[in-house]
């Protein structure tokens, strides 16, 4: 895979590099110093697609159905495993992922056309896996706003997660869902460093915000599970303690975690962060990430993709569960998904809007 080497530090973006895609055969090559350029301007283009739900069968996330309104994330979270499906649009997973942004504009008239075929069965729906589905040009577009309001509509169950402020100008909506089990939010939370939070996520609200968005949602009866993710050896798995006990006070009902993965072009573009950020740990972080994953850097495998395996994995694992333990992190009391009150509205001209 070619990559480009060129140097270039933009301001306020998670990445440094215009990295090509694993599809791409160009090679940007030049001897320049680390130097810092204007950040790009954010660019969004307008898409309008065929489909919208998709299925996966993954046996390592919770859901097979999901929903994602927008193509790349202004939020630039340098270790986002979404980066590599930019490749497949021909722009780079790296500055591209965060400046070239896709919105899917007519995704609310694609998503009712699904839920009325005929053929669709009912089930929790994940929105915003991918990419957020409140990044920042959600505020404008209003797209996961209208598709909220549709699954409202239809008593369809969703199932969010985001690390966006944003979502509390929904908050309102989210609470009527919720006394209805038809929603449940999933905060990602990363770190309570302010530094470390812009560096590895320049463009998202820090981790004392999100906090606080927990404690906004539970006020309102709307139930929140907190994952700690990603885990990043030697950045912030000293944290761990302190993260699972500070959601758990903010009312998290659940806590998890995700150790970091680094598909395709995301390790290329995490080992420049590295060398860049945190020159002296650089190489102590990357050989524990190779032990987690048989030498490698990742492993795509299900089952150890989210946490590794070996010797470091395993203190981890140990360590969270004593730490969720003692902070009460796994309740089990509300969150679970009610598909039995999905529902047709009649529409206009339909007969049974006669009666």
């Amino acid at each position: 895979m070619s990559r480009d080497v060129s140097g270039k530090r933009f301001q306020n973006r998670g990445t440094m590099s215009a990295i090509p895609g694993r599809f791409d055969v160009r090679i940007v090559e030049t001897e320049d110093d680390f130097h810092s350029v204007s950040s790009p301007d954010t660019e969004v283009r307008y898409e309008y697609a065929k489909t919208l739900i998709t299925s996966n069968q993954s046996p390592d996330v919770p859901f097979r159905l999901s929903v994602n309104p927008y193509r790349g994330c202004e939020h630039g979270c340098i270790y986002c495993f979404a980066r590599p499906t930019h490749a497949y649009l021909d722009l780079s997973p790296g500055i591209d992922f965060e400046t070239r942004l896709t919105a899917k504009i007519n995704a609310p008239e694609i998503f009712e056309k699904e839920l009325r075929n005929p053929n669709y069965q009912c089930q929790p729906i994940a929105l915003g896996i991918n990419t957020d589905a409140y990044q920042p040009i959600e505020k404008e577009l209003k797209l996961t706003q209208k598709l909220l309001n549709i699954a409202y509509e239809y008593k369809q169950p969703i199932s969010l997660i985001t690390k966006s402020s944003l979502i509390l100008r929904d908050i309102d909506l989210l609470q009527s869902m919720a006394s209805e089990h038809l929603v449940h939010v999933g905060v990602s939370l990363t770190t309570l460093d302010n530094d470390l939070s812009r560096r590895l996520e320049p463009r998202a609200v820090p981790g004392s915000v999100r906090l606080k968005m927990i404690r906004a949602l539970r006020e309102r009866n709307i139930p929140v599970t907190v994952m700690i993710a990603p885990v990043i050896p030697f950045i912030n798995d000293h944290e761990m303690e302190t993260l699972i006990q500070a959601s758990v006070e903010a009312g998290a009902e659940r806590v998890g975690y995700v150790m970091l993965r680094l598909p395709h072009e995301v390790a290329p573009l995490f080992e420049d962060w590295l060398n860049i950020h945190f020159p002296l740990r650089a190489e102590r972080v990357l050989s524990h990430l190779r032990s987690m994953h048989g030498g490698q850097l990742y492993q795509g495998g299900f089952g150890k993709r989210m946490t590794g395996s070996g010797v470091y994995a395993d203190f981890i694992r140990q360590r969270f569960h004593l730490a969720r333990r003692k902070s009460g992190g796994d309740r089990r009391e509300s969150g679970i998904l009610d598909s039995s009150h999905f529902r047709l509205p009649p529409r206009c001209g339909e007969q049974i809007a006669l009666f």
